[in-house]
């Protein structure tokens, strides 16, 4: 990473899409956006270098496992973002809330309507791995709001560096609409420079009043923020080893799709693995992994992880 930043001036307040001047400023080691880069750098490279993402950037995306992917995403921003506004006043959290530019939940839900139809809610369910990725994020919000800085730099600053990348490819893989139905996570209205955007939060962050001691736990913070998501493709992995091979062709139809039989849903095979039923998380792996959709949920979600990376190259 260079070792001069932009410092950014705004003439409009956060929210109301400022406009940004750029002016140069060194850099100190010590600065939180310059500690993040290097103490996430392992899991950054580990990210990237993933067979997966690789395969999401040749455009080898099915759109069902897509789909599944947002769900998650869903899952994940509606929790981060609940927990934004209830710290939104916080003095560690405050001067990066930008709620117009960033907010990702709602275009998650429009994008999930447009993939599920108008009744997706009733229709898609949380991961287990996802749910402990929510799980953290709701009691660093409750218990410990300085570490929402970790989890929201690290998921917003990907979605604006490496995600633009990855909504191209999805779209001419899929051939989605060219006028963005499907892929409105990725497309950010409130902001007209990345570049600027990026430079601004970074230098927001940097001038947070904050001790040594609570920026080595963010730089830990957004070490586990990488590892929850990449916990989503090992849960996938695993389960995909049990599979059986009676029911490779089971897809990932809805319950409409059926016939009235609840039990090959996935989502009610996943629900009841949880509560001990052994049978239905092999059921629910065969309907994720072995059919020809099942291996891009695990790519989405590392496609995801492939875009935190590439903030930090830029």
């Amino acid at each position: 990473m260079s070792a001069e930043k932009m410092e950014i001036n705004t003439s409009v307040s956060n929210g109301a899409g400022p406009v940004y001047q750029e002016k140069e400023d060194a850099l100190s080691p010590e600065d939180l956006s310059e500690l993040l880069a290097a103490g996430t750098k392992e899991v950054h490279e580990k990210a990237e270098n993933t067979q997966f993402v690789k395969d999401f950037l040749k455009g080898r995306i099915r759109k069902e496992l897509f789909k599944l992917g947002a769900v998650a995403l869903y899952y994940t921003y509606t929790a981060m973002e609940e927990e934004i506004e209830r710290n939104k006043d916080h003095p560690h959290f405050a001067p990066l809330y930008f709620p117009t530019e960033l907010h990702r939940h709602e275009a998650l839900a429009r994008d999930l309507e447009y993939f599920y139809g108008p009744d997706w809610k009733n229709l898609v369910s949380c991961t287990q791995a996802t749910q402990h990725y929510v799980d953290r994020i709701h009691r660093v919000g409750q218990e410990d709001p300085v570490l929402l800085v970790a989890h929201a730099y690290t998921r917003y600053m990907g979605d604006l560096s490496g995600g633009q990348v990855l909504k191209k490819v999805a779209q001419r893989a899929m051939k989605l609409p060219a006028t963005g139905e499907g892929l409105e996570f990725y497309t950010f209205e409130g902001i007209h420079s990345a570049k600027a955007f990026k430079q601004l939060y970074r230098s927001r962050m940097n001038e947070l009043e904050l001790d040594m001691e609570t920026k080595k736990r963010l730089v830990d913070e957004a070490v586990k923020a990488f590892q929850f998501n990449m916990e989503v493709f090992d849960e996938l992995e695993e389960i995909g080893k049990t599979i059986q091979e009676d029911v490779l062709d089971a897809g990932m139809p809805v319950h409409g799709a059926m016939g009235g039989d609840i039990n090959k849903c996935p989502y009610y095979a996943a629900k009841t693995a949880a509560s001990g039923g052994a049978a239905y998380a092999s059921q629910l792996a065969m309907a994720v992994l072995r059919h020809p959709t099942g291996q891009v949920l695990v790519a989405t979600w590392f496609a995801a992880l492939a875009g935190l990376a590439a903030w930090y190259l830029m």
